[in-house]
């Protein structure tokens, strides 16, 4: 290593040290107490978990997780997971050698990945709104041989195992345990005191993309390391030993990454199995929670709530309100800020590519649909279809480079790369301001007789609209112009708008080209579990509207 490289790379340990300081994860503790915290990391192979382990001797005592069972220390926690993977390892199946989870938010979610973890297993994280047949694909493809679920999920792993009889099955969760032979807590309960022999391997975690344009696939995750924490508590004002509110999916990548965040701050966890705008309100006020893990869509639900019942609570320990998975509607944005103040950070993140970019609350307040700047170590560059870099304002593809890109498909295949940079699968632009906005994906793109538009300009006039709370925006098969513009608007109450003066506002607004063909109002615009619009149900409906018009 050269000097100027050996100098870099001091000044990259000592702003990290810095950082983990203010944020009061470098605290003094007794020596022994760090020896500890570095033997639990050692023994977890510096894994994506480790910080559950080290948690457990950095502050025995403190709550780990506060769920609809109770609380449990970071110390019971720890013994629960041993204890679990004890009884994996002992069970008539033997260890498993990838675990599926199919769970909602709670602790069962939390020792099943730890437990796996420990025994060496790798990790499926499964979406809770999963069908047979796409879960069936998915299982069999990754070759899960045990899998650990919710009771209410019950017939559709039954339905997805059908050709997987050997497969081992364990309820995580039941409103009646004694209905099932098989649960986690029985099993921990019978392995009490037991701690696991090391597993043989090191452990993958395998998240599953969105699968918004077909069956999802399953990507490698990446640690990133200490750098990663680092840039991420540079930018979000996470602190040490405090308590956060997730309710963003814990099987999402996002909700996955925040909950793996609390483990390393040993921040006290609260959740619930199911979100309700109201009742997290009442969790951050009551644990006085200083952070709050959302996905976009939770923003709409908790700023929907009437006036006089927002004005029960205060949420005035929040420090950041971050959220990640979706766009955010900008006017819900302001009116969340406006009344809780100044704490919402927007997350453009990937299942390929990590930690992409955060947008500050004063980034939202001068532009409440900016994706913000690039998170600390990652570059962006912003490509034509020639793969040249774009001037400030103009659209092309989102290419990232940095340390958190993954491991690759689990097919064996990976994205597009460039110079080092990934396609981040998404197109928009930077302004002169250096503040990333993403336009939509590269595959959303609608070729209408011949012209291109983006379904986000679309979206953004209608949503401008005084009668419009949201609006949604797809291209469908045309025969004479290839692709003809649908639209689907959720209306106010008392609305007085019709299909014709919606086009004529977007008409006033937009070229004429961008007018959509047919606009359908609807009471709710249908959402993935993670706040994504499904845009496959949408399309499917235009399909039988435009058919049923026609005929």
């Amino acid at each position: 290593m050269n000097p100027p490289e050996r100098s870099s790379r001091f000044a990259e340990i000592r702003d990290t040290v810095a950082t983990l300081y203010g944020a009061r994860l470098l605290t003094p503790l007794r020596p022994d107490r760090y020896l500890r915290m570095a033997a639990a990391v050692r023994r977890e192979r510096r894994s994506l978990v480790s910080g559950f382990a080290m948690s457990a001797q950095r502050c025995p005592d403190r709550p780990a997780l506060i769920d609809e069972l109770g609380t449990l220390t970071w110390k019971e926690l720890d013994e629960r997971s041993d204890a679990f993977a004890a009884a994996l390892q002992e069970s008539a199946h033997g260890a498993p050698k990838v675990l599926g989870i199919m769970c909602r938010n709670h602790r069962g979610f939390l020792e099943a990945l730890i437990a796996a973890y420990r025994v060496g297993a790798d990790v499926l994280l499964l979406n809770t709104a999963f069908a047979g047949p796409a879960l069936a694909e998915v299982m069999s493809r990754e070759n899960v041989d045990t899998v650990v679920y919710d009771e209410e999920f019950t017939a559709t792993v039954d339905r997805a195992l059908a050709q997987q009889p050997t497969a081992a099955r364990i309820v995580a969760w039941a409103d009646n345990p004694a209905d099932h032979d098989v649960t986690v807590d029985k099993l921990i309960r019978a392995s009490a005191g037991k701690r696991p022999a090391r597993g043989e391997r090191a452990s993958k975690l395998i998240l599953l993309t969105s699968g918004t344009t077909g069956t999802p696939k399953g990507a490698k995750a990446s640690s990133g390391g200490p750098g990663v924490l680092a840039s991420i508590l540079a930018r979000t004002p996470w602190r040490a030993e405090e308590c956060t509110v997730v309710v963003a999916p814990m099987f999402h990548a996002w909700g996955f990454g925040q909950l793996m965040m609390a483990a390393m701050m040993s921040c006290t966890v609260v959740t619930r199995r199911k979100f309700d705008p109201e009742m997290t309100l009442e969790l951050i006020d009551r644990n006085s929670a200083t952070g709050l893990s959302l996905v976009p869509v939770m923003f709409d639900r908790i700023m929907g709530l009437p006036t006089d019942v927002l004005d029960r609570y205060s949420a005035r320990t929040l420090r950041f309100a971050a959220a990640s998975g979706s766009r955010m509607r900008p006017e819900v944005v302001i009116a969340f800020m406006d009344r809780f103040g100044d704490v919402v950070y927007n997350n453009y993140n990937a299942t390929e590519a990590g930690m992409i970019a955060t947008a500050t609350p004063a980034d939202l307040r001068n532009a409440p649909d900016t994706a913000g700047t690039p998170a600390a170590g990652t570059q962006i560059a912003i490509l034509d279809d020639q793969r040249q870099e774009v001037a400030p304002g103009m659209v092309g593809t989102i290419y990232v480079r940095n340390k958190t890109q993954f491991g690759g498909y689990t097919s064996g295949t990976t994205k597009e790369f460039h110079d080092g940079y990934m396609a981040s699968g998404d197109i928009g632009y930077v302004d002169s301001a250096g503040l990333l906005f993403v336009v939509g994906r590269d595959d959303e793109m609608i070729v209408s007789g011949g012209e291109n538009v983006y379904p986000i300009e679309v979206e953004k006039a209608l949503a401008a609209h005084r009668d419009v709370a949201e609006a949604s925006v797809l291209g469908v098969d045309d025969e004479q112009y290839g692709q003809r513009l649908v639209a689907f608007v959720v209306l106010e109450d008392q609305a007085s708008a019709t299909e014709e003066s919606l086009k004529q506002h977007v008409r006033d607004n937009l070229a004429n080209y961008k007018v959509p063909r047919e606009i359908f109002a609807i009471e709710e615009l249908p959402r993935t579990s993670t706040g994504k619009i499904a845009r496959g149900e949408l399309r499917a409906r235009a399909n039988v509207e435009h058919g049923t018009s026609r005929h």
